[in-house]
């Protein structure tokens, strides 16, 4: 499935909305107008499917989660906030009926945040309530299985830490994601997404030690990861994660060496 990514083509409605486009946008930014609408289609299509399953099947825990999985996708072609309302509505739903059934459930827990992060994308007020439930539902999802979709929950609290404005305004923490970020790409190190959300974190703090040796990590696990992450399935993903390791690739060409670098005194 597609994962994060920071950017989105929807302006948030306020600063704490930015927040939010961290966890709900997913790689619409660097695509193409064309692959765009490639991308959406299956989305809608995908959601249409997973929605018949989980009527025909509400019972099935895993067509629930699946479904709240499709809304939180689906919600993110939405072209305005009314739309995005309605169908990340029914993701949470289908999670919090879930979780009644089975407080266990990792993936309820987790599709429960990402689809309460689309929801937060349209608030002007209130906004700041939700972050502390997808912060709580989060955290619960580590707890119960930080493996799931590649160390999946640590990964959405480190990027929810580091763009979060900070105390008081809000949760936001370069600490807690520097440590809910490496924890992901602990767990999941031959994820591709893991070590760039630590590269671009690490250029974001200007630790250019730690970005380049994250960098690396992400060279080696790439070709490898090409064979590895393959279909229709990953075709966003890698859209989205190629236009971001070519833009850190850049930004790290552009840092200065120091003088002392032995590759200087060749």
């Amino acid at each position: 499935m597609a994962t994060f990514n920071y950017a989105s083509p929807h302006a948030p409605k306020c600063k704490l909305g930015a927040t939010i486009v961290v966890l709900a946008a997913m790689g619409t930014a660097f695509a193409g107008e064309a692959l765009n609408k490639i991308f959406a289609s299956r989305a809608e299509a995908e959601f249409h499917r997973a929605q018949i399953e989980f009527q025909s099947n509400t019972n099935v825990s895993a067509t629930a989660w699946e479904f709240a999985r499709a809304c939180f996708d689906f919600a993110d072609f939405a072209t305005n906030d009314a739309e995005r309302v309605v169908i990340a509505r029914q993701g949470i739903a289908a999670c919090r009926q879930l979780i009644m059934r089975k407080p266990e459930s990792a993936p309820a827990h987790y599709y429960l945040a990402m689809d309460l992060g689309q929801l937060a994308r349209t608030k002007t007020l209130g906004a700041l309530k939700i972050v502390r439930e997808i912060e709580h539902e989060f955290k619960t999802a580590a707890g119960l299985d930080g493996h799931f979709d590649y160390a999946g929950p640590e990964r959405a609290l480190g990027l929810l830490y580091r763009d979060a404005p900070g105390w008081p305004v809000s949760i936001g923490s370069r600490h807690k994601a520097r440590q809910w970020l490496e924890r992901a790409a602990k767990l999941a190190p031959q994820y591709p997404e893991n070590h760039l959300n630590l590269v671009e974190s690490y250029l974001q703090w200007h630790d250019q030690t730690s970005a380049n040796r994250e960098w690396e990590a992400l060279d080696m696990l790439w070709p490898g990861a090409r064979t590895n992450f393959v279909g229709e399935a990953w075709e966003r993903s890698w859209d989205d994660w190629s236009a971001r390791r070519d833009a850190a690739r850049k930004q790290l060409s552009e840092i200065p060496k120091p003088l002392n670098s032995p590759k200087n005194n060749r």
